[in-house]
């Protein structure tokens, strides 16, 4: 069997594996049957969010080349931590849900401008300042709305399952994009930034990812908002991650994010879509609840 073959299987059944044991009840299970009381699935949740964010967050200081001498470079880490704090207290407090405020509005808004000035002013990146700001608002607001797609009782130790399925739905749209484009893709979506993206693919994940949220919606019908139009959702804009990050290489002339999953490349490499998706699915949430 081919050695980078065996290498990817590897790598995916590991990540794979990493994210079942973190964002389902399994993880405090399988740890507590060994330990009893040792961790809550919630830890282990927060947990595995933290290790993406600064992981990712590294490889985009890396992709984006900080001069060594720019003060710029040192100031993203502070700047990430004060920010995933704010969102940390809200999720241990678990005070997501309760209302829509200013700074959220905002939070939200500086991603699409972040995404907007990647694609159409992205010189402006290629200065110290532009390349901080973005590299806080690319990985540390997506991670941190993600901490609030979940909803746990400490009381009751149960978890939810929102993480889970959206890491189902983008799994899902990935692979039927890839093998729709694969046989019937012929019209190009975006040649320039990802050549092998076809528009028939794109077709193919929505129609497969919203069938697939139609099940979930039916099996569990305890999780937030409608799993429906979550697929419909993640089927639109796990692509578009996809393309910010392959946008984002591109202009600073980048093969991978990094190399921490044997075969697959780096953290942002794996969770282009999540990036996106996760603070789309986090405003559709609040937006279900308020309306």
């Amino acid at each position: 069997m081919d050695k980078n073959l065996v290498l990817r299987l590897f790598g995916g059944a590991l990540y794979g594996f990493l994210v079942i044991f973190c964002t389902t009840p399994l993880g405090a299970e399988w740890t507590n049957a060994i330990s009893p009381g040792l961790v809550k699935q919630q830890d282990l949740y927060y947990g595995l969010i933290t290790f993406f964010l600064f992981v990712g967050a590294w490889e985009c200081v890396r992709i984006m080349k900080f001069s060594p001498k720019s003060w710029e470079k040192w100031v993203v880490f502070p700047l990430l931590i004060f920010v995933f704090y704010q969102f940390s207290k809200r999720y241990f407090n678990r005070s997501f849900y309760f209302n829509f405020n200013l700074s959220e509005i905002l939070a939200l808004s500086l991603i699409v401008i972040a995404v907007v000035t990647l694609f159409k002013f992205s010189k402006e990146l290629y200065y110290e300042n532009g390349k901080l700001i973005f590299t806080v608002v690319y990985t540390a607001l997506p991670f941190s709305f993600a901490l609030g797609l979940p909803k746990f009782s400490v009381l009751e130790n149960t978890f939810s399952l929102e993480v889970f399925f959206l890491f189902l739905l983008i799994w899902s749209s990935d692979t039927f994009a890839y093998f729709t484009g694969k046989f019937l893709g012929k019209h190009k979506m975006a040649p320039t930034i990802s050549p092998k993206k076809t528009w028939e693919g794109f077709a193919g994940g929505v129609f497969f990812t919203i069938i697939l949220g139609y099940f979930i919606e039916n099996s569990f019908p305890d999780l937030r908002g409608n799993f429906i139009i979550v697929g419909l959702l993640v089927s639109v804009f796990a692509p578009a991650g996809d393309l910010v990050e392959s946008q984002l290489k591109r202009t600073f002339a980048v093969k991978d994010s990094g190399n921490i999953i044997p075969g697959h490349g780096g953290i942002l490499d794996r969770l282009d879509s999540f990036i996106i998706c996760a603070p789309m699915v986090y405003l559709y949430f609040v937006l279900e609840k308020l309306l």
